[in-house]
């Protein structure tokens, strides 16, 4: 299979799924500044949410600029990423049901991990295919290095939700999506 096949096929994904998160966000009890403003952190969640999905979708796009073919391991590992990126929709529904749960916010966490270890998945998936490309391989090692990172600030994230301060899940997805915004040195020289 061609690559465009399946980068069609994930951005067709990732845009329904970023279509949808819109229709989880509250709506106002009345239109009012004040009513506007009690749904702030509903706003937050989707917001970051789609901003995350955005930047990951960036991401996959350069990752993917020096791949010619993939294999029937990249094409499971991408479905994996879709399937666990769905669910973003319906967890940011449980966030907004109570912001200041630990539940809620841990549960949001745990499919925030399982994308970003799908992400990883796919990543290996992709060097075990490539020829030994300069850029290609600079591209990987820099996106694991940052998924290293990426990981380890969420999971800090949610043991801090889990343990004592629940809304820690959205500041270590804020701080990650932040960090994959900076472009490598490679991406700043094209």
């Amino acid at each position: 299979m061609g690559k465009e096949r399946l980068m069609a096929f994930s951005d067709a994904v990732l845009a329904i799924v970023m279509t949808i998160l819109v229709l989880e966000l509250e709506r106002p009890a009345a239109a009012t500044l004040e009513a506007l403003w009690e749904i702030k952190e509903s706003f937050f969640a989707y917001a970051l949410s789609f901003f995350w999905l955005g930047t990951m979708w960036v991401n996959i796009h350069e990752e993917w600029h020096g791949v010619s073919h993939v294999s029937r391991s990249v094409v499971w590992w991408n479905l994996v990423l879709l399937f666990f990126s769905s669910l973003i929709p319906f967890a940011i529904r449980f966030v907004n049901v109570d912001y200041h749960s630990a539940v809620s916010q841990g549960f949001y966490g745990i499919i925030v991990l399982l994308v970003s270890f799908a992400n990883g998945g796919l990543g290996m998936a992709l060097e075990k295919i490539h020829d030994p490309c300069a850029y290609v391989q600079s591209s990987i090692a820099e996106s694991r290095r940052r998924l290293c990172f990426d990981i380890t600030v969420k999971v800090i994230g949610l043991t801090v939700t889990t343990l004592f301060y629940p809304p820690a899940m959205m500041a270590a997805v804020l701080i990650t999506m932040v960090m994959w915004m900076i472009p490598s040195g490679k991406w700043v020289e094209d």
